[in-house]
């Protein structure tokens, strides 16, 4: 954590960026190693199975978890009640139903997965898109729009990240305020991603090495 810690310093100091944020991603991990994570001072952790985190956040429910998969809409609800951040919104109707399932509560956080890859069954809305549908998904209740989430194309991410950056801006001018969170990078590429600009990084086999192999 510590050598990580100054990775991302070291990389946000020669952007002249703003603040990183470290979210740990704890996919496949079991819960001692997500405990560990806590002892060190994290209280927020990313997942991207609805069932796993249910386990895990059943017996450290204090914990802010981020869901970090794509949300099929009939889980939405599911997901609304149980995520404290909704990172992956790719389409207008998820939205809606996340909205619908989280009215009437506090703003739940979410973010806009974007998809800058063009590769086959990547999910995220395509730059046009999230353009033309982001002032509705802004007034949505229940709901607050935070910024953009991507993961990059591994044979291009600093276009990747650098288009994501780009796009940010142009919400940031259409919609009249701000975006704050970038979410990009990860373990193979998260400093790459602060040079061109992002807040967090989603960082799981750099701090805690090849998830162990599923049960049976």
């Amino acid at each position: 954590m510590a050598e990580v810690a100054e990775r991302i310093e070291a990389a946000r100091g020669r952007a002249g960026g703003d603040p990183v944020s470290l979210l740990p991603v704890t996919k496949g991990h079991p819960i001692e190693r997500v405990r560990q994570a806590a002892a060190l001072g994290f209280k927020e952790f990313g997942e991207n199975y609805l069932q796993e985190c249910q386990g895990k956040a059943a017996l450290e429910p204090e914990f802010n978890w981020h869901l970090l998969g794509h949300l099929q809409r009939n889980k939405a609800a599911r997901a609304a009640l149980l995520f404290g951040v909704v990172e992956t919104i790719d389409t207008l109707s998820l939205a809606q139903q996340v909205s619908l399932a989280h009215r009437g509560r506090e703003p739940l956080p979410v973010l806009c997965e974007v998809d800058f890859t063009e590769i086959p069954g990547r999910s995220g809305f395509k730059p046009g898109d999230l353009l033309q549908v982001a002032p509705e998904v802004a007034t949505l209740p229940g709901i607050s729009l935070g910024g953009l989430m991507t993961v990059a194309d591994p044979a291009s991410p600093q276009r990747c990240f650098s288009e994501c950056r780009e796009l940010r801006e142009q919400l940031v001018a259409q919609l009249g305020r701000p975006l704050p969170v970038l979410s990009m990078g990860m373990s193979d590429d998260f400093e790459l991603a602060i040079a061109e600009g992002s807040t967090q990084v989603r960082l799981g086999s750099v701090l805690f090495g090849p998830r162990p192999p599923r049960p049976g």
